[in-house]
């Protein structure tokens, strides 16, 4: 006997808009959550430019005030050894000894500048991330919208279209994170 053939009855709209209702919930939430840890870690990113570049010119300000005394009792050295008085021109000497390097108190010029430059260095990593992490901000937000618009038009496209955009905003985000691929924005 031979099998009849049935053939499937097409969805109706509202068939169809409940389908994609219930995977697009899913998606958003996922998106939703993905955007507000990016907004999180990309506001904690922004703070570290930010507090990174206050305390680095706050050392290089100590750095320079370090190399003014130093100089002042360069010239105070001078003036010691010219009038003959070893005393002083001895004390004078440790002092700017003290001004070009303090290991203990990590206070002297060599180490601000260490310092300094570590500090600046942090800084231009964080601001390599920054412009993924807005990249990516947006493009979780694009994602929302067209999910919302696929609801509202019953369109499987653009469904998966926001699918596509919020896994091109997590690669970005990943980029932000972890700089997997050593480019620059």
């Amino acid at each position: 006997m031979a099998e009849a053939k049935v053939e499937a009855k097409p969805l109706s709209r509202s068939e169809r808009e409940a389908q994609i209702k219930d995977k697009a919930g899913l998606v958003i939430c996922v998106l939703a959550a993905l955007l507000a840890i990016n907004t999180l870690v990309g506001g904690s990113n922004s703070s570290k430019i930010l507090n990174n570049t206050i305390e680095a010119n706050n050392t290089w300000a100590f750095y320079q005030a370090k190399s003014i005394k130093q100089t002042l009792a360069e010239q105070s050295l001078d003036d010691a050894k010219f009038r003959g008085d070893k005393t002083k021109s001895e004390y004078l000497q440790k002092k700017i000894d003290r001004y070009e390097s303090d290991p203990k108190t990590g206070e002297g010029k060599v180490e601000l500048m260490a310092k300094a430059k570590k500090l600046e260095a942090d800084r231009a990593e964080a601001k390599s991330r920054s412009p993924f992490y807005t990249y990516a901000g947006s493009l979780f937000q694009i994602a929302i919208v067209l999910l919302t618009a696929s609801i509202l038009a019953v369109n499987n496209r653009m469904f998966y279209a926001s699918i596509g955009v919020g896994v091109f905003g997590a690669l970005l985000m990943s980029q932000a994170l972890w700089l997997w691929i050593p480019i620059t924005l």
